[in-house]
């Protein structure tokens, strides 16, 4: 694959607790002058970053990164993100709820979500390393039933990020209209040409430039 067409598919990251303005301009212009995805960047930052880039594509998370906030303040978060200027939204899924086996819970917070979102992108995040196979599962539904647009594997703050086997089991249980997105631990050009290869329509990185610059 082409190194532009792999830059195509990054949603360039930078969700560091002390991230400072003047690291968020340099991410803001790399995606553009590499024509990446999107940025997913700090709430916080996005209203600046869609005042000084006004033709990027900006996406921000919500409920990160335990996701156990309610789901009032979860939609609050994203009414306030989307009046900013985000046009994506990453949630992170009540994991206490998946332990406590409510899925139907989650599933109606995701459609909380995404009904607010919109025809604007919502992605899942459901944090695969600390779920087991049947939550994974449970969690491909939900996602789907709630007509949430992507199912993604990770905050990249949890105790372990994508795996290809999480990706395999996505892509066996998700529904046609979803898409997967990887994030955590993705470190070469490699590991990002096989995500894509095993189905993934974005990666969350924050190491792209780096993975990619020995080809630009």
């Amino acid at each position: 694959m082409k190194t532009e067409e792999l830059f195509a598919y990054i949603d360039h990251t930078a969700l560091k607790a002390c991230t400072t303005w003047e690291e968020i301009q340099t991410l803001c212009k790399e995606a553009l002058s590499y024509h990446m995805a999107s940025v997913c960047i700090p709430a916080c930052y996005v209203k600046r970053a869609h005042d000084l880039f006004p033709e990027l594509n900006i996406c921000t998370v919500v409920g990160f990164p335990l996701g156990y906030s309610s789901t009032e303040v979860k939609l609050a978060e994203t009414k306030q993100a989307l009046e900013d200027g985000a046009r994506e939204i990453d949630m992170v899924i009540n994991l206490c709820d998946v332990k406590n086996r409510d899925f139907a819970k989650v599933k109606k917070e995701i459609n909380s979500l995404k009904n607010q979102v919109g025809s604007r992108i919502l992605k899942v995040i459901i944090e695969t390393c600390y779920l087991d196979k049947e939550e994974k599962i449970a969690m491909c539904q939900a996602v789907t039933q709630a007509g949430a647009d992507y199912i993604k594997t990770s905050t990249g703050f949890g105790t372990a990020g994508a795996s290809f086997e999480d990706v395999r089991l996505m892509k066996q249980h998700i529904g046609p209209s979803v898409k997967i997105k990887a994030a955590g631990g993705i470190r070469s050009r490699e590991d990002l040409e096989a995500y894509i290869a095993a189905g993934c329509s974005r990666i969350g990185t924050s190491s792209a430039i780096t993975m990619l610059k020995g080809v630009l």
